[in-house]
């Protein structure tokens, strides 16, 4: 009995640790070679697992898929860097100016090409509080609004493609859509890749992006006071030096999205070609900006190896508890669990999503892609479900976390940019609408899984 719990004494170590402060990576790997020790002593685990691990690492050396990774990072550093997002919203604020709420539609709108520009929430949650909020609050906003604004825009990151989440959930959802088909005695799989997992994001992601518009539409109309428009004094442009800034201002990213985008849409370049595209892009726009110089690119380039080292360091330290996991047959575990609840399938995804939700509140969505998706993708796929389906609904979940109080991590991350009179109470209470919008966008999907797989199936047939 007591080498059956095995594997959810792993699980309850390794939560423990992280509650400690430990690195991920470090936490991941440690804990599961302690454990695989301990287990070696008492019999209840094999080391043969343990010889795996330089073919996995091996494998992650040669995926060609992961080199997108270090690639987007790149271009959305150098975009943060080249202060696009500081010329977008203030661009953006004069256009919607005039309307009740356009500025929360401007940080909207801002958001979401921030999110297909660069696909970091953090960064973009750190940037639209610096820049956005202290004008909100100045134009005299609800800190409720301001704070919930931005902090759903900022997660958008998450969904909208090119995103690094999807990147990593794709490669990690290709291996387990060929090992639920192994096992189910398919030998020639069919797979998945991540430039599907990009197309199903896209009408989701549009969606939750209509839906926070909508919903700041209905502030300005039930309490025009909490989102005032700006005064036409501060306006004070022709219509012909508006557009022509807009043009100006908005053109150049909105290529590069099309162009990154538009070569996957199109089959014209894979994901990890798309993204050089994307990084040579971001480099010739900072220069055409007059942002780049010699300190800036060396500035741009610390981060994103440093940004790269972490996650292929999280990587390892994942696989290395993967195979410990199923060292002490975890996986067999995970199965029989899942395949046991009554409801069948749809108790399953519940349940594994709920998971994935309170996981969200201690652990990055770098650690949960490369730790639990190996785990439970594989079962859940061996269900039935669509793999681009379940990424999708992943995706929003794990976004869902990230809002959601009192541990996410948009929030911490706003809190710790946001002037004194915006109180943790104010971005929680500001969060809650948009928490209720990805609740009903993750609905939707599971009464309409077509929200998500339709367009991979016209793009691709």
């Amino acid at each position: 009995m007591m080498h059956e719990l095995m594997p959810i004494f792993l699980f309850a170590a390794v939560g423990l640790v992280l509650l400690a402060g430990y690195p991920v990576a470090l936490s991941l790997g440690g804990t599961a070679l302690v454990f695989a020790l301990v287990g070696e002593g008492l019999g209840a685990f094999d080391s043969a697992f343990l010889a795996a691990l330089p073919n996995r690492i091996y494998g992650v050396m040669t995926n060609e898929t992961l080199i997108a990774v270090p690639l987007f990072v790149f271009m959305g550093v150098m975009l943060e860097r080249s202060r696009v997002a500081e010329s977008l919203l203030d661009t953006m604020a004069m256009l919607f100016g005039p309307l009740r709420g356009g500025l929360g539609i401007s940080v909207t709108l801002v958001g979401m090409l921030l999110a297909a520009s660069t696909g970091i929430v953090g960064a973009t949650v750190v940037t639209m509080g610096l820049l956005s909020l202290p004008t909100m609050l100045r134009r005299k906003y609800d800190p409720r609004v301001a704070a919930g604004t931005i902090c759903a825009s900022g997660t958008l990151g998450q969904i909208i493609p090119p995103s690094i989440v999807l990147v990593l959930l794709g490669d990690v959802l290709s291996a387990a859509y060929q090992q639920a088909q192994l096992d189910m005695g398919s030998f020639s799989p069919d797979t998945v890749s991540v430039g599907d997992l990009f197309v199903g994001a896209l009408i989701p992601g549009l969606l939750l992006v209509l839906f926070y518009l909508l919903y700041l539409v209905g502030v300005a109309r039930l309490r025009p006071e909490a989102v005032p428009a700006i005064p036409q004094s501060e306006r004070d442009i022709s219509p012909a030096r508006l557009w022509r800034r807009v043009i100006l201002v908005l053109l150049p990213p909105l290529l590069l999205i099309v162009a990154v985008l538009g070569s996957i849409l199109g089959g014209l370049a894979t994901p990890t070609e798309a993204a050089s595209v994307g990084a040579v892009g971001a480099l010739l726009l900072a220069l055409i900006r007059g942002r780049l110089d010699l300190q800036t690119l060396r500035e741009v380039m610390y981060q994103t190896t440093s940004v790269t080292s972490m996650v292929f360091f999280i990587f390892i330290g994942a696989a290395l508890f993967s195979l410990v996991f199923r060292g002490f047959a975890g996986d067999d575990l995970v199965t029989e669990l899942l395949t046991g609840l009554p409801g069948g399938t749809w108790s399953a995804v519940v349940l594994v999503m709920l998971v994935m939700f309170l996981l969200g509140f201690i652990l990055d969505f770098i650690e949960i892609t490369f730790v639990v998706v190996p785990i439970v993708g594989p079962v859940l796929l061996q269900m039935g479900l669509d793999p681009v389906w379940l990424g999708v609904m992943i995706a929003i979940n794990l976004q869902t976390s990230f809002l959601t109080p009192p541990f996410g991590f948009s929030l911490f991350y706003l809190r710790g940019v946001a002037p004194p009179e915006v109180t943790t109470l104010h971005i929680y209470r500001g969060v809650a609408p948009f928490i209720l919008i990805q609740l009903l966008m993750l609905g939707a999907l599971a009464l309409w899984p077509a929200l998500a797989t339709w367009l991979p199936n016209y793009v691709y047939g």
